[in-house]
């Protein structure tokens, strides 16, 4: 049968081409895709023409273990329902939902133990979320919060937002939010946080400095998440940091850089900076934690944000290169885009 696909044709620029899927093997399944989220973060680095040239897109993901190089495929957070399956599988497993790490198509064939069964009692619009849930989680645990102590997270797209909601479950002293963009700020306030402001606002940045004491420069925030795609952002977050406090960079700057301040407070305040990625789990976690706890907990954080409530736009597959269009010249008007291959 013939499914449609999703390709970056070249920077700035994507067509859906019709591909014949091969036939099942013993161990692989046919997915008719229902739902896939666009990635505000590295899929717009795909799409901008922006990663580095000498790293493959995920080597941890079989599909995606492949330098950028044009035309391309891509997309990780695929939810659709299982409608063949090869001889050597149970026909019990047809009409399953899935969520898969596969590009942007309207069917795929792949094997099963690529797959991720969705629990029954979770939507598949909630689904959609589980790879940038599964980050979020996995940025949490890096950062090892304490009790009682001052969080800043810089940056409120889908994965700082989850962030903020997952934070906002623990006994923290106090939970701050900084954004550019005013959509963003409102949906983080409904996760209880202190203050939430603009990175643009002298006014707002000088009271959340206020609030975490920076009038002497050792206080500050115990605890900082980048998650704003932008390398400058790094100075704001030294600039709030405390003395031996920790900033986790989870955002990837594919070819971007920016110039830091690393003299000054970063020097005599012994800051660390901590780079969380979600391909691996940390070294000192590894006893105890594998990727299917992980998943685990991601499934359970799911179930208690429900982060459906996050989608701005469902966009008909057919209307992918509007949705780019979208996303790229106007960001502040878009949370997270998914495609909806229903009709």
């Amino acid at each position: 049968m013939k499914a449609s696909q999703l390709w970056f044709t070249r920077p700035g620029e994507v067509e859906i081409r019709q591909f014949v899927l091969p036939e099942l093997r013993a161990n692989e399944v046919l997915v008719r895709t229902l739902y896939s989220a666009i990635s505000a973060g590295t899929e717009m680095l795909v799409y901008r023409g922006q990663l580095p040239a000498e790293l493959s897109l995920d080597a941890t993901l079989t599909v995606h273990n492949q330098k950028p190089v044009y035309p391309i495929q891509y997309g990780y957070a695929a939810v659709g329902q299982i409608e063949q399956v090869g001889n050597e599988l149970d026909a019990s497993l047809i009409g399953k939902h899935v969520f898969a790490f596969q590009p942007h198509a309207s069917h795929f064939v792949c094997a099963l133990d690529d797959l991720i069964i969705v629990p029954d009692m979770t939507d598949p619009l909630d689904a959609v979320f589980l790879a940038n849930t599964e980050t979020a989680v996995s940025l949490v645990l890096d950062s090892k919060p304490l009790l009682g102590e001052k969080i800043v997270v810089l940056g409120l797209g889908v994965v700082g937002l989850l962030v903020t909601a997952i934070l906002s479950r623990f006994p923290l002293g106090e939970l701050h939010v900084l954004d550019k963009i005013q959509q963003r700020r409102n949906l983080a306030s409904k996760f209880s946080v202190y203050s939430a402001g603009s990175p643009d606002s002298i006014t707002d940045v000088d009271n959340l400095k206020s609030r975490l004491g920076k009038q002497e420069i050792t206080n500050g925030a115990d605890l900082i998440f980048e998650l704003t795609g932008s390398p400058e952002a790094l100075n704001l977050a030294i600039e709030l940091c405390g003395y031996s406090g920790r900033i986790v960079v989870g955002s990837w700057y594919g070819t971007k850089t920016a110039e830091l301040k690393l003299g000054g407070s970063f020097h005599r305040n012994r800051i660390q900076i901590i780079s969380s990625q979600v391909s691996t789990i940390a070294p000192e976690l590894r006893g105890r934690w594998d990727k299917a706890r992980r998943f685990s907990t991601a499934w359970q954080m799911i179930e208690t944000i429900q982060p459906q409530t996050l989608i701005s736009h469902n966009i008909p597959f057919n209307s992918a290169a509007d949705a780019y269009q979208l996303l790229d010249k106007t960001q502040g008007q878009t949370i997270q885009i998914v495609f909806d291959y229903n009709n």
